[in-house]
């Protein structure tokens, strides 16, 4: 029976809320609230919101596996969104509505948020109270999407933002106004999964048609063809990720049909614009889009644009994305310009070059990637370390020899080799500092030294491999971790 209920969230001070991580200092994002216990599931009578399915689903997992800990994971972990970040609501015409935070920050980005719930919805057809929120997550997307398409994240109203001296077109339901491709694509891809799965094509409504019409609207105007486009941004900071040069517009970039992205999904501004795997999405996310356009709303003229733009996209790629490495040999920059300039790295946040086969937007049998997979796995990738406690790829919005988590979970998604994907678990069960739960980052020598104690994306994301590898024959793989 779905339990929504009242956060019971006990509010710390920021600075005694992560007294584990690194060297005392606070994450740039300004989380202010914090689980309470941190190693323990939330009892059920202070769940947000509670799944006949998903408990179901908890405990056969639990049954088939050996490994005590890990199936303790496993059931804190895949539920944490729905536990502790979703608060499910009827808007004023009686049709769902539902925020997801995305963990210690109260704040809903559209890609966290559109992560968070995507393993859920595989259960949507059969439970109609987890598939109402779902329907809610995705209607809130639209609607923010035609609120304002360059934000990536949003209040839960117009609350106002510690952003909101941001030199950009700020508004009081804006949480951040950071442009990411991929905040525009995870909203497609939730909303073309859900329709899949549970054949309700309700949620493509004029809002839907509206959110189409500003997500190519932006996408065309960031392909720089006329210009600078109409984006820019600067935030008064000492962190340099977290502001762009050139009043705002970032480095140059030649207009050659690839879609500029002021930030990467890390929410860390981009040094050459045209970054690669968020234009990867884009493509995907465009021709999904396109389906939903010609099957359910007969729009084939909507559809066209989708098509052609998403087929503009992916030639350029082939042309502007693949770098001959010495070593590697044909692999994909991380992010380009157009003019020449590349720049040959891996950032740990999803879409990566390492998760795109995860996302569906390049075969794992694409010999381009395989060669890119061994590239940003070793230290020639920049962002790529390793120490004692395990090795992974991290990024400079926490920076140096801090791994995240989630960058092991992909080795993991994409991998066909039993024993890396093996050692994948066992380094995110070493490495969870005794919590039974997923952080932001670790350091490499150090589990203790932790940033985010409460990131329900990274949580569920845990929850969803588990699943995933369970259900695709990996389960002797599982088993096979002592005790």
């Amino acid at each position: 029976m779905m339990s929504i209920k009242r956060t019971l969230l006990l509010v710390v001070a920021v600075a005694a809320m992560m007294p584990m991580s690194r060297a005392g200092q606070i994450d740039r994002e300004f989380s202010q609230e914090q689980a309470t216990p941190v190693d323990h599931r939330v009892v059920e009578a202070d769940r947000l919101f509670v799944s006949k399915s998903i408990e179901k689903e908890i405990a056969r997992v639990q049954q088939l596996l050996t490994n005590k800990k890990l199936a303790e994971m496993f059931a804190k972990c895949f539920p944490n969104t729905l536990d502790t970040t979703v608060h499910f609501r009827l808007d004023g015409n009686g049709k769902p509505d539902a925020i997801v935070y995305t963990g210690d920050i109260h704040a809903m980005w559209l890609r966290d948020s559109g992560a968070q719930v995507w393993p859920y919805v595989q259960f949507a057809r059969d439970d109609e109270q987890l598939r109402q929120l779902i329907e809610g997550v995705i209607r809130r997307q639209f609607a923010s999407i035609v609120l304002d398409p360059y934000a990536n994240a949003f209040n839960d109203g117009p609350t106002g933002s510690y952003w909101s001296s941001d030199l950009t077109d700020m508004k009081p339901e804006l949480h951040e106004r950071k442009y990411e491709i991929d905040s525009l694509c995870y909203p497609l891809r939730l909303a073309y999964e859900y329709w899949c799965m549970t054949g309700d094509a309700s949620i493509f409504d004029s809002t839907w048609l509206q959110a189409v019409e500003k997500i190519l609207t932006v996408f065309v105007d960031q392909q720089r063809k006329n210009g600078r486009g109409a984006y820019k941004f600067q935030r008064k900071t000492h962190v340099a990720t977290d502001t762009r040069n050139n009043g705002g517009y970032g480095n140059p970039v030649r207009p050659v049909g690839l879609i500029a992205s002021a930030f990467r999904p890390s929410d860390d501004a981009t040094i050459f614009q045209f970054l690669v795997p968020s234009n990867f999405m884009a493509v995907s996310s465009l021709r999904k889009a396109a389906q939903i356009l010609t099957q359910v709303n007969v729009r084939p003229d909507l559809a066209h644009r989708c098509t052609t733009l998403a087929g503009e996209v992916e030639q350029a790629l082939r042309q502007y994305a693949v770098v001959r490495h010495p070593k590697y040999g044909d692999i994909y920059a991380f992010e380009v310009d157009g003019f020449g300039g590349r720049n040959l790295m891996d950032d740990a946040n999803v879409p990566s070059l390492l998760a795109m086969p995860y996302l569906g937007d390049v075969s794992a049998d694409d010999p381009i990637y395989q060669n890119t997979r061994r590239f940003v796995l070793s230290e020639d990738n920049p962002y790529f370390f390793k120490g004692t406690a395990g090795e992974g790829i991290g990024g400079p919005h926490i920076g140096q020899d801090m791994i995240w988590p989630m960058s092991i979970m992909m080795r993991a998604f994409t991998s066909r080799d039993e024993a890396e994907i093996k050692w994948c678990i066992e380094t995110l069960m070493n490495t969870d500092a005794g919590t039974g739960y997923m952080h932001e980052s670790f350091h490499k020598d150090d589990p203790n030294n932790y940033t985010r104690r409460w990131f329900a994306w990274q949580n569920t994301l845990f929850g969803e491999l588990i699943l995933h590898l369970v259900n695709t024959g990996h389960l002797a793989t599982l088993n096979a971790i002592p005790n």
